[in-house]
């Protein structure tokens, strides 16, 4: 009886995977671990091929640049960090999939800035609407600073990692793995603040997302290719694994296996996607999202009337129905 049900089931999971239509999708991803550890896996573990997927995977600076790509036509599904998340309370976007809890952002500065105190008038490079924004408002605001107080220089993260080893800028807040870049070549460069340090009032999000118009229509596509992301989460999440994944995607970006190891070990909390699953019954999920828009009207980066529900724009649905495997 049992070698019937086995056979059983596998015929099942054959018809499955022959009913669903094969699917190219553009994947947008940044150039660091934290993007790309989940896609990374599932496609090298085989879990696309498993959902009749084939991902085309394209390289972007930042989150909001992303979302402005997906609204072109050009990107399906995007992975964002934390600062791009308050375009999805607005709207813009929708989430399909908690990724992880980041630590790779960070303020830098030199050895003549030795506390947050010291960025008072000072100038300070950094990216708006992105984690950088977000990591910079926190630092400034645990010792009663605002944007007002210093000079910010608002740019893009390859433009951020210039100014600061070219002596540009006083200070910068950025992520990994420019920020590992910055501490590693320019002398005397320290962190005055990154994520951990705000645990206790804030969370720092990455998330998989999709627009609201094209989830409408393939709700099927979204819950596979979350499937794979999941399933790759569950292997890459595991640190005996770390060094493996950490392989594939220094492979793919054409990095020393060492500095992305590096960021593999201290970026994030890997979550598993069985993890994931768990926490939206739990409800943890749901709250990391809640604080995240608390953190939001704090920093003045959404104003209390664009609040919403969590449910809005998370789509815990596609998460849970992918999670079923």
């Amino acid at each position: 009886m049992k070698k019937l049900i086995a056979v059983l089931l596998a015929l099942s999971c054959m018809l499955i995977g022959a009913a669903a239509v094969a699917e190219t999708l553009n994947i947008a991803y940044m150039p660091n671990y934290g993007s790309l550890w989940a896609v990374i896996a599932a496609q090298e573990l085989g879990y696309f091929e498993d959902e009749a997927i084939t991902v085309n995977l394209m390289s972007f600076d930042s989150g909001p640049v992303i979302i402005s790509a997906m609204e072109s036509g050009s990107v399906d599904f995007g992975y964002i960090g934390d600062g791009a998340h308050k375009l999805c309370v607005q709207g813009q976007a929708e989430i399909i999939g908690l990724s992880h809890i980041s630590n790779g952002d960070a303020v830098i500065a030199g050895p003549d800035i030795t506390s947050l105190e010291d960025l008072a008038g000072k100038t300070v490079a950094y990216s708006s609407g992105t984690s950088s924004e977000v990591i910079l408002t926190n630092a400034l605001n645990s010792v009663g600073l605002t944007m007002a107080d210093i000079t910010p220089m608002d740019m893009d993260a390859a433009n951020v990692v210039t100014a600061m080893l070219s002596g540009g800028v006083d200070a910068c807040a950025i992520w990994s793995p420019q920020s590992l870049t910055i501490l590693d070549e320019m002398e005397g460069a320290h962190k005055l603040a990154q994520n951990t340090d705000f645990s206790d009032i804030s969370v720092s999000l990455a998330s998989w997302i999709a627009l609201p118009s094209y989830l409408e229509e393939n709700h099927d596509v979204a819950v596979r290719f979350m499937r794979a992301i999941l399933k790759a989460m569950d292997y890459a999440a595991l640190e005996e694994n770390y060094e493996e994944v950490s392989g594939w995607v220094a492979d793919f970006l054409a990095l020393d296996v060492d500095s992305v190891l590096q960021q593999a070990r201290g970026d994030a909390d890997w979550f598993t996607g069985k993890e994931v699953i768990a926490g939206i019954e739990d409800g943890s999920v749901e709250g990391y999202y809640a604080l995240q828009q608390e953190m939001m009207v704090t920093a003045g980066t959404i104003t209390e009337e664009e609040t919403c529900p969590v449910s809005d724009y998370v789509d815990f649905d596609i998460m849970t129905e992918a999670g079923n495997y």
